[in-house]
């Protein structure tokens, strides 16, 4: 036998109250001494042994009676088989799966509904009083119901608010948040249901962490799994993304939007639309997507007004239409304004004009213009009119400087820094980091050759990253790549908010790298945009590089999609006036968060973002809003099961027990369900006792009062 509450045994220490009032009360007697005493002597001695085994009595029953209460409060319980009585009780957990694949189905019958009918198995079998825990995996992982009391009306109510959501399942963390629930639990047996759909991408290959959280939930409670299956057909757009073409009013950009087909058998004729703000302007057929394959179609998208815009591509035909639509959000300007400053002699801005002006066919225009300066005439320049500043070879600059390009960056703007001969390492350390967020990705610690003996530099590395500045680059041939070398570069420190994009081949050191700075972003070269370190100027490679950083930092302010369960970030250019910044969900909801200072800058964090489709972020309530795109998570459009067998070796491997089906479940709860509890037996005999003791007591004061009246009757009645 255990106890749930075993600190309240404590209180039987209390039996020994009634014992001290007995004794006090024989030890107090007052004698006095008077002349019609010696005729009672006889009956008194008559009755005294009767008295006293009463009185014994009663101090029995008053003692039983506190102790049973005692045991009764502290919750005595056991499990497994046993000749001692008790009421079949259960702590129970229920963790249902809600992520985006449980949506899968026809409306009534997707396996979310599945799961629920496998709640209503568990729910028969509890006792009113039960404590009971529903918690939901994935989404936005909520306690519905958290060690409370079963009571069957108040459960169904809950069940009836519960839905599959757009989130993925943290099959690594729900585990142990599982297990926080379960020790907060006090029951003589412990039971967790785990109900999902044993989704190949979360259980295919458990990781080790996994694996250590599930066997350390089944050593705290009794764990079983009840896999719920559907159909595996899907048809998802898992991308969509700005291949070419300046964000600009009056100009046409390229989109991709690629479309995977999830399940075992071909789709053919797949539509696929393209709208802007909600009006449809391009479209396109897909011929045939086999199972398990992508395809990639371009969008042509024309741009007649300023602004941020929203644009998404969609199939149709598809039963799980939650990832049918991918979306983003384009910031068009009216012009896109790029200014280079040359620190060298004039070659470095030269060559960076004539590669941002090749696609424009070497023509400024007044929606897009390109143009270099000396670096000592950059004091005199507008910031407020440019989009895109390029530091080519610049030796130093001012405190005023830095703070004012701080400032330019963090407006959304963007910096492109190129190294050289002019460079002086030491200053640019100085200025750039002389605030808590520093203005370059990384420190200068000096200049390295990277050439070999016969004079030939280091090409770049083909593996690069997937990021929108490398991709033009992976449709280059490789010997055009191997064309491009490097014999100089600076040697620098990365900061940890950085991350290198290009880099030489053999480990030779990153040549490009990225960091955000409030809402903009900064490329770092640490290489020259001239020739004097390499060839880069004199090949395809600096032509695409520099085009496609300047598309990506002319429309990236809020331009990259989230995905469901990300957190949602406004950033503030200077201190705010509002303490606090809203978000709208794509369901209307409005979400006021408060707005910190985050390393030098304010910043409004909206930590989980649980709907799909397009939030809508502001400063303040009247201000006007910035939409940010919220898509699916493209792992989650494969929402094929495990198979059954593999799941179970898997689950058996860590003493976890599953079950198919409902009878199966049922069964299993019925067998393994051997929790006793045994408070309601010893309170209910704690409650007779007290009435025996009380009955007996009253009965023995009547007699006491008769006997008083005539003191002399040698017979009394009742003796």
């Amino acid at each position: 036998m255990s106890f749930l509450n075993p600190l309240l045994l404590i209180g039987a220490l209390g039996i020994a109250l009634p014992i001290l009032a007995h004794l006090l009360n024989r030890f107090q007697v007052q004698r006095t001494d008077w002349g019609a005493m010696r005729f009672l002597n006889r009956n008194v001695r008559v009755r005294s042994r009767q008295i006293k085994l009463r009185d014994l009595f009663l101090l029995i029953l008053r003692c039983m009676t506190l102790l049973l209460l005692v045991i009764a409060l502290a919750r005595p319980a056991w499990t497994g088989g046993s000749w001692l009585p008790g009421e079949r009780r259960a702590g129970v957990v229920i963790a249902i799966d809600a992520s985006f694949s449980m949506q899968q189905g026809e409306k009534g019958a997707t396996r979310f509904d599945e799961a629920l009918k496998r709640i209503d198995i568990i729910r028969d079998k509890m006792a009113p009083g039960d404590p009971v825990t529903l918690t939901v995996m994935g989404g936005d992982h909520r306690v519905v119901m958290r060690n409370m009391a079963y009571d069957h009306a108040r459960f169904d109510q809950a069940l009836l608010e519960l839905k599959a959501g757009a989130g993925t399942l943290d099959l690594t963390n729900e585990p142990k948040r599982i297990a926080r629930l379960v020790a907060d639990m006090e029951a003589p047996q412990k039971e967790v249901y785990l109900i999902t759909d044993g989704q190949a991408v979360d259980w295919k290959q458990p990781s080790t962490q996994l694996r250590d959280a599930l066997a350390e939930l089944g050593a705290q409670a009794q764990v079983i799994v009840t896999p719920v299956t559907g159909e595996e057909a899907n048809l998802a757009v898992t991308d969509l993304e700005l291949v070419s073409g300046v964000l600009r009013k009056g100009t046409t950009a390229r989109y991709r939007a690629t479309v995977r087909n999830c399940g075992s058998t071909p789709v053919s004729n797949i539509a696929v639309q393209c709208r802007v703000d909600g009006v449809e302007i391009d479209r396109k057929i897909v011929p045939l997507i086999k199972p398990g394959t992508t395809e990639s179609i371009s969008l042509f998208l024309p741009f007649h007004n300023a602004g941020a815009t929203r644009i998404t591509a969609e199939v149709t035909g598809d039963s799980l239409t939650t990832d049918n639509v991918r979306r983003t959000v384009a910031v068009v300007r009216d012009r896109v304004s790029i200014l280079c400053v040359d620190g060298s002699s004039g070659d470095a801005g030269r060559l960076v004009v004539s590669a941002l002006m090749a696609r424009a066919e070497g023509n400024n225009g007044e929606d897009y213009v390109a143009r270099s300066i000396p670096w000592l005439a950059f004091p005199a320049e507008n910031l407020d009119q440019i989009d895109v500043i390029v530091m080519a070879d610049v030796p130093e600059i001012t405190e005023q400087q830095a703070t004012q390009l701080q400032r330019f960056v963090r407006r959304g703007n963007g910096l492109i820094w190129f190294a050289g001969d002019n460079v002086k390492g030491a200053a640019w350390n100085d200025r750039s980091g002389s605030t808590q967020s520093p203005l370059l990705p990384a420190t200068i610690s000096g200049t390295v050759r990277t050439s070999d003996s016969l004079g030939a530099g280091k090409p770049l590395d083909p593996n690069m990253p997937d990021h929108a500045v490398c991709a033009p680059l992976m449709s280059l041939p490789e010997d055009l790549l191997s064309e491009t070398r490097f014999l100089s570069m600076l040697k620098v420190d990365p900061s940890p908010t950085s991350f290198p994009l290009l880099q030489l081949a053999g480990g030779g050191g990153p040549i490009l790298l990225e960091h955000a700075l409030g809402r903009g972003q900064v490329f770092m070269f640490t290489t020259s945009a001239e020739t004097s370190w390499n060839n880069m100027a004199l090949t395809p490679v600096f032509p695409l590089v520099m085009q496609q950083i300047v598309t990506y930092l002319s429309g990236r302010e809020f331009e990259r999609p989230r995905s469901v369960g990300d957190s949602l970030t406004l950033t503030y250019i200077d201190q705010p006036d509002a303490n606090d910044a809203v978000f709208e969900t794509p369901t209307g909801e409005t979400i006021t968060v408060p707005v910190r200072e985050v390393g030098g800058q304010f910043v409004a964090l909206l930590e989980n973002a649980y709907e799909d489709g397009y939030y809508t972020a502001r400063v303040s309530v009247q201000s006007a809003g910035i939409p940010i795109a919220v898509n699916v998570d493209p792992h989650e459009s494969d929402i094929r099961c495990l198979p059954q067998s593999e799941l179970r070796t898997t689950l058996e491997s860590l003493g976890l027990k599953m079950v198919t089906n409902n009878e199966e479940l049922a069964a299993t709860i019925d067998s393994t369900r051997t929790g006793r509890s045994a408070w309601r037996i010893f309170m209910i005999a704690a409650l007779a006792f007290l009435l025996f003791e009380s009955l007996l007591a009253d009965r023995m004061l009547a007699r006491g009062k008769s006997r008083a009246k005539n003191p002399l009757d040698p017979h009394p009645q009742n003796a």
